[in-house]
């Protein structure tokens, strides 16, 4: 009771407006980030998203990555900066509706004991099974669905026990899809794959690029190599930006990550 009583720390400010009509367009503008005082994670970090997107995030793990996309819904204020949402600084905004446009699938995907379809529709209890089976389909889990015993109406079990790691994974997707937010947060969603699971998941996010604008962390650089931008975080600063092809070339920290990987996945390593 007490941790349910305690007084919420991040609040509407006074006067804050409703985010409306939301594209997508992103701006850090200079942003800095501590948990502890004198123990920076993010330091002026500043970069432009635009709408529609998709931009990639990579770096060593405890670098602030996940503190990044934490800090565009709120769930932390950064000491220092700006971040814009449509040129909007989100401090302004009320929370529900800046949380409302921002769809997460996270690595460790929560489901519920319920069917697939009510998972999947959570935020959207309303949606007709022709919706809840389109948002499947471009997550790429409409066919694995189908196969099962009672289709969309199977039960997934307590914390979805029932579904492979790939299928959460995708289900999530698809919720978010459903939820029709115009930024979607994809937290080391391939990171607890197989490789053929991960090229599954690849192809449900290439079917929502260019619609969403997304924010990808990734540890396997295979799945952000589309990406329209990628940016190197290293000590809580962005120390590279480019396309893949553009980060390879210049023979940096990418580089070497993906020459890395690349051998691990030539000679049957885990990546």
């Amino acid at each position: 009771m007490a941790i349910l009583d305690a007084p919420q720390e991040i609040t509407d400010k006074l006067g804050a407006v409703d985010l409306k009509d939301v594209q997508g367009d992103l701006v850090f503008d200079h942003v800095s980030f501590s948990y502890d005082e004198d123990v920076p994670v993010l330091e002026d970090v500043s970069f432009h998203c635009e709408p529609g997107k998709m931009l990639a995030l990579v770096g060593p793990t405890g670098v602030g990555k996940t503190t990044l996309t934490q800090l565009i819904s709120r769930f932390y204020e950064p000491d220092a900066g700006h971040i814009l949402i449509d040129g909007k600084d989100i401090d302004g905004v009320t929370l529900e509706s800046l949380r409302r446009n921002i769809a997460p699938v996270l690595q460790d995907t929560f489901l519920f004991n319920g069917s697939i379809a009510e998972n999947i529709a959570y935020d959207r209890p309303d949606a007709t099974p022709e919706e809840i089976r389109e948002a499947s389909r471009a997550a790429n889990i409409d066919a694995d669905i189908m196969q099962m015993p009672d289709g969309y109406d199977t039960q997934v079990g307590e914390r979805g026990v029932r579904l492979s790691g790939g299928q959460k994974q995708r289900v999530a997707i698809a919720r978010a899809i459903l939820r029709s937010a115009p930024i979607i947060i994809l937290d080391e969603a391939t990171a607890s794959v197989d490789v053929e699971t991960e090229q599954q998941i690849q192809r449900a996010i290439a079917g929502i690029a260019g619609k969403r604008t997304i924010i990808a962390i990734a540890h396997r650089l295979s799945t952000i190599r589309n990406a329209d931008r990628i940016l190197v975080i290293e000590n809580g600063r962005i120390t590279e930006s480019g396309t893949h092809s553009e980060l390879v070339a210049l023979g940096g920290s990418y580089a070497r990550m993906n020459e890395i990987q690349t051998a691990a996945a030539k000679s049957g390593g885990i990546v």
